[in-house]
């Protein structure tokens, strides 16, 4: 009963109408019930307890009544009576009373062994009730755990219902994405098919037309031929005079073509001579060379314009946005009059310089992924870049595909440069190689392993100067590719330069810092800083003034500086026109403009006027 008390407070009763779900309900009424079958079990106990108390309460109370009685009946009489029945009634009355005395002792007696065994009941039940309590608390904490972790189930399900969806979003996205690559993939194919048959029909035009090219050359040489054996050619010689002949076609003239003879005088001469014959062979020869990639004229550098003061610029000419995706690399030609732009849409532009205006002139196609650099060679008709596709291109000005393309580094071309020759270039690449390439033959004829990273490459005579990411540059000997010597530098290179006398080399850091190494003196260096310069990416370039005075490099908050290489001060700062990081510069040769290209596309003319 005390248990179901219990139960029945509000407490309890409020407890049990606050957990109104379903799976609380059945263990609540579990435990009801079986406090119930307990509360049973246990008054079955006592029963005989409470009725032998009841009836030992009817005894006491008849007792009272019966001697009540007795006592009224005596005082009630009229008559008294005699000694001897009163003493009879008395004693019977005597009697009857210790009857009554001794089965109320024995009921008493029963009532005090009663009363013990519901002490000891009570002391049982109140340890039960204590130990109902106790397992109660540890009963409430796991409930209100059961309700946390439930709540917790519930959250963990919602979640992974949003999951599921977000799953089922994303798998469909993923249907879709396989779907359009196979049809881009298919489209891709078709393209790669188209372009090889283009390639095809280029190349047979091409060969078509330096076939038809090589004919008519013949042709003209036969005719040349023919008309200088019919004639009869008179050689006047004096002392210490010239000889002088009939000029051939411009075309065929060289620098190895005017001698000074001095000899005894010849009256005349016949064309038809074994000397003369030999000339015209040999002149012959040499035009049939001439068709070729590895001609004598193309071999010979061509006089280049010596800057004498180069110009510091002061201000923008020209702003405009030269490609579609970001530039990576800029370079003016030797007549300083023809720039050309490469970036990330796979694509070399031409524009021609002329009154403080950049014009577009065409573009360059081939590579299949960004440019990285471009170099032109000193005739100012034949450009080289590198590319992202692990390739070198090389092409003609006067045609929009490449001659041909330079395949065999296994990761980026960084760097292309053109060898003093001419007939050999020099790549670097992010595969830790530098190699050499035979122009010629259009195959590579040294491999350098340059243990890191490549970024940039310069060459002078007899060396291949080469900057890493492990930031060092290394020398090395082109003849028997061994390193010569390491320069250490605190960041990573990220361009090198060589002075117009190659006396020095420009490196430019990602330690904020451009570097002079005097190559005469490798242990020489001076070092250039300016406060707000940063070097923006890991390929940033920096470069020389044509005269060697001074440095130009780009920063990554959009601004040119310039340094003088003499007093190691900043010259000047040309902020505002870029909005992103500058990538690479070129000054003219004649040392009059100077461009500037970003990454958001951006190419700035810049000039003192």
């Amino acid at each position: 009963m005390a248990a179901l008390e219990c139960l029945g407070s509000p407490s309890v009763a409020g407890r049990l109408s606050s957990t109104t779900k379903t799976t609380a309900e059945k263990w609540k009424r579990h435990i009801i019930r079986q406090l119930k079958l307990r509360d049973r079990s246990q008054k079955i106990m006592f029963q005989d307890v409470i009725l032998s108390y009841i009836k030992l309460l009817e005894r006491s109370h008849q007792k009272a009544l019966i001697t009540e009685g007795i006592l009224g009946s005596v005082a009630r009489h009229p008559f008294l009576p005699s000694q001897e029945s009163l003493s009879s009634v008395i004693s019977k009355d005597v009697k009857a009373i210790r009857d009554l005395r001794k089965t109320s002792g024995e009921l008493a007696y029963q009532v005090v062994e009663l009363q013990r065994v519901i002490r000891i009941k009570d002391s049982v039940l109140d340890k039960q009730h204590a130990r109902m309590c106790e397992v109660k608390r540890p009963l409430g904490m796991v409930e209100a755990e059961f309700l946390s972790l439930q709540a917790q189930v519930e959250e963990v399900q919602e979640g992974n219902c949003a999951l599921k969806r977000e799953y089922d979003s994303l798998l469909e996205r993923h249907h879709g994405m396989e779907e359009t690559y196979r049809r881009e993939k298919v489209r891709g194919s078709e393209l790669l098919e188209d372009m090889i048959q283009r390639k095809r029909l280029a190349a047979a035009n091409m060969n078509s037309k330096n076939e038809k090219r090589v004919r008519a050359r013949e042709v003209n040489l036969q005719k040349e031929l023919e008309t200088a054996v019919k004639k009869k050619v008179d050689i006047d010689v004096g002392l210490g005079t010239e000889v002088s002949t009939k000029p051939a076609s411009p075309k065929s003239e060289t620098p190895e073509k005017s001698e000074r003879c001095h000899g005894r005088l010849f009256r005349s001469a016949s064309a038809t001579s074994p000397r003369i014959l030999d000339s015209i062979k040999e002149l012959f020869e040499k035009k049939r060379r001439g068709n070729t990639l590895g001609s004598l004229e193309e071999d010979i550098y061509t006089p280049v314009g010596i800057c004498l003061a180069a110009r510091v610029p002061a201000k923008a000419l020209h702003v405009l946005d030269a490609h579609e995706l970001g530039i990576n690399a800029v370079r003016f030609s030797s007549s300083s009059n023809l720039l050309a732009t490469g970036g990330t849409d796979r694509v070399i532009k031409l524009w021609d310089v002329s009154a403080g205006m950049l014009y577009n002139r065409g573009s360059l196609d081939g590579s299949n992924e960004g440019i990285t650099s471009i170099e032109f060679d000193p005739t100012g008709t034949r450009i080289l870049a590198a590319s992202y596709d692990k390739s070198a291109l090389f092409w003609r000005l006067d045609d929009c595909a490449p001659k041909f393309t330079l395949t065999g580094h296994s990761r980026k071309v960084t760097a292309a440069k053109f060898k003093c020759s001419l007939r050999q270039v020099v790549t670097g690449s992010a595969d830790r190689t530098v190699k050499v390439w035979d122009l010629h033959r259009a195959a590579c004829i040294q491999t350098i392993d340059v243990l890191s990273y490549c970024s940039d490459v310069v060459c002078s005579e007899y060396f291949i100067i080469s900057g890493h990411y492990d930031r060092k540059i290394r020398f090395w000997d082109s003849r028997a590719a061994s390193c010569t010597q390491e320069v250490p530098l605190q960041g990573k290179v990220t361009s090198l330069d060589i002075c117009p006398d190659h006396r020095q080399l420009l490196s430019c850091s990602r330690d904020e810092s451009l570097q002079v190494v005097d190559l005469r003196m490798s242990n020489s260096r001076r070092t250039f800083r300016a406060d707000g310069f940063k070097c923006g990416c890991d390929s940033t370039k920096a470069i020389f003034s044509p005269d060697g005075n001074y440095l130009a490099a780009g920063s990554a908050d959009g601004a040119v500086y310039i340094w003088n290489v003499n007093s190691g001060n900043l010259e000047t700062c040309l902020p505002g026109m870029h909005s992103s990081s500058v990538n690479a510069l070129s000054w003219s040769i004649s040392g009059e403009y100077v461009v500037s290209v970003d990454k958001s596309r951006r190419a700035v003319l810049w000039s003192d006027f």
